[in-house]
């Protein structure tokens, strides 16, 4: 799994440390939603039933391999 340095130094904080790799894997080979930002970043988004049923958002360069960002989305809404 290729990951920015932005993404390596928030994955150990508290909130983020206790997201599995496979469910940032599972995001992104099966989204429920995908959308492209203006600077051509890709959010996407999926259901970890292990996580209490919770939406992951993963951000993705533009290049679709790349791991920029991971975390719970709490406001984000199927």
């Amino acid at each position: 799994m290729k990951t920015t340095k932005y993404f390596q130094s928030l994955s150990s904080r508290p909130d983020r440390a206790n997201i599995k790799h496979e469910w940032i894997v599972y995001v992104v080979e099966n989204p429920e939603r995908e959308h492209i930002q203006a600077d051509g970043r890709i959010r996407r988004w999926a259901k970890i039933e292990e996580a209490g049923g919770k939406y992951l958002r993963v951000i993705l360069l533009p290049d679709r391999e790349t791991i920029h960002n991971a975390f719970f989305d709490r406001g984000y809404k199927p």
